[in-house]
C-alpha cells in the first residue's frame, strides 16, 4: 500500500521526467523514481493518466462546493453502508463456522467413545476367539466401520479448518478493501485540495471507484453466500455422520446378547470349574480309601495265608493221628484171639 504522500500529481512528474529521459515509464521505474508507493495505486494512476490522454480534450469545468459536499457526504455514506455489511457478514460466517466447529467436536467425542467401547470389546473376546470366530469377525467388521467413521469426521475437520482459513481470507479481503477505501478518501480529500482544476475528472474518478468497491462488496457478499451454503451442506453431511454413528449404535446394542451369551458360557464353565475341583476332590477322597481298603486287603491276604497254613498242618495232624489210629487198630485186630466154634 503507498504512504498517504504519494499522488496522482507525483506520478505524472515522474512518467514525464521518465519520458523526457527517453526511459520506458514502467510501474517499476516510477516506483524506483518515487523511491516508495504500491504498484497497485501507481497501476491505477498510470492507467487513469493514459485514459485521460487518450481521451478527447475539452474545458474544464469547476463544480460547485454544493456539488462537492454533496459527492462528500455521498461517498460516506456508501463507506458507512459497505463496512456496515462488511460486518454483519463476517459474523453470521463467524457464527456459522463456531457452530460447525461445535457439532465437529461432538462427532469427535462421541467417535472417540465408540472406538473406547470397541477396544474394550474386543479385549473381553480376546480369551474367548478359538470358540467364538464369527463373533470376532463382526465385531473386526464393526471396528472397520467405525474408524472409516472416525476417518470421515477427521476429513470433515479438516474441510471446517479450510472454511476457516478460507474465512480469514475473506476477512484479510474486507480488510484491505477497508484500508483501500480508507486510503482512497484520503486521497480524495488531499486531492481535492491541492487540484482544484481537476474538479470534474475527481468527480468521475471518486464514481468509477465507488462502483469498484460496490462491484468488489458484492463479489465478497456473493463469496460470504457460498461459504454460508457450504457450511450448510457441511452440517448435512455431520448429521449424516451422526445417523450412521447412531446406526452403529444401534448393530452394537444388538451384540450385546452374543456378549450376555458369552458371559452365561463363561459362567458354565467356572461352574463346570468348580464341579471338577469338588470331583477332583472327592476322587482324591476316593483313591484314599481304595488305597487303604487295599493295605486291608493285603492284611487279610497275610491272615488268609497264616490260615491256610495252619489248616495244612491241622490237616497234616488229622493224617498223622488217622495213620497212628488206624496201626493202632492193626495191632489191636492181631492180638485179639479168634472166637471158638459154637461160643457165640
Amino acid at each position: 500500500m503507498a504512504r498517504s504522500g504519494i499522488y496522482k500529481s507525483e506520478v505524472v512528474r515522474a512518467r514525464s521526467k521518465l519520458l523526457a529521459t527517453g526511459i520506458n515509464p514502467s510501474i517499476d521505474a516510477i516506483r524506483a523514481e518515487l523511491g516508495t508507493g504500491s504498484k497497485t495505486t501507481i497501476h491505477r494512476y498510470l492507467k487513469e493518466i493514459e485514459e485521460e490522454e487518450g481521451g478527447t480534450t475539452g474545458t474544464k469545468v469547476a463544480v460547485s462546493e454544493a456539488i462537492q459536499d454533496l459527492v462528500g457526504r455521498l461517498a460516506a455514506r456508501l463507506n458507512e453502508e459497505a463496512d456496515a455489511r462488511s460486518t454483519e457478514a463476517l459474523a453470521v460466517s463467524a457464527a456459522s463456522l463456531a457452530w460447525a466447529q461445535k457439532e465437529s467436536t461432538a462427532l469427535k467425542a462421541e467417535g472417540q467413545t465408540i472406538r473406547t467401547q470397541l477396544e474394550q470389546t474386543q479385549r473381553n473376546l480376546a480369551t474367548e476367539k478359538a470358540d467364538h470366530t464369527k463373533t470376532q469377525e463382526a465385531m473386526a467388521s464393526k471396528t472397520l466401520e467405525v474408524t472409516q467413521l472416525t476417518q470421515r469426521v477427521l476429513g470433515l475437520q479438516e474441510r471446517l479448518e479450510a472454511e476457516e482459513r478460507h474465512r480469514q481470507s475473506l476477512e484479510e479481503k474486507h480488510q484491505h478493501a477497508r484500508e483501500a477505501l480508507e486510503h482512497f478518501r484520503t486521497s480524495a480529500k488531499e486531492q481535492r485540495e491541492q487540484e482544484q482544476r481537476q474538479h470534474d475528472q475527481q468527480v468521475q474518478y471518486l464514481q468509477s471507484e465507488l462502483r469498484k468497491v460496490t462491484d468488489t462488496l458484492t463479489g465478497k457478499q456473493q463469496e460470504l453466500m457460498r461459504a454460508q451454503q457450504e457450511g450448510v451442506r457441511l452440517i448435512g453431511d455431520l448429521t449424516r455422520v451422526q445417523a450412521e454413528l447412531h446406526q452403529a449404535q444401534e448393530e452394537l446394542r444388538k451384540l450385546r446378547p452374543l456378549k450376555d451369551a458369552l458371559a452365561f458360557e463363561q459362567r458354565r464353565t467356572e461352574e463346570l470349574g468348580q464341579k471338577l475341583v469338588v470331583e477332583a476332590a472327592a476322587n482324591q477322597t476316593l483313591t484314599t480309601n481304595v488305597g487303604e481298603i487295599q493295605a486291608k486287603f493285603t492284611a487279610l491276604q497275610g491272615v488268609n495265608q497264616g490260615l491256610e497254613l495252619d489248616l495244612a498242618v491241622a490237616k497234616a495232624a488229622v493224617l498223622a493221628q488217622e495213620g497212628v489210629v488206624a496201626s493202632m487198630l492193626q495191632r489191636l485186630s492181631a492180638t485179639t484171639p479168634a472166637p471158638e466154634a459154637g461160643t457165640l
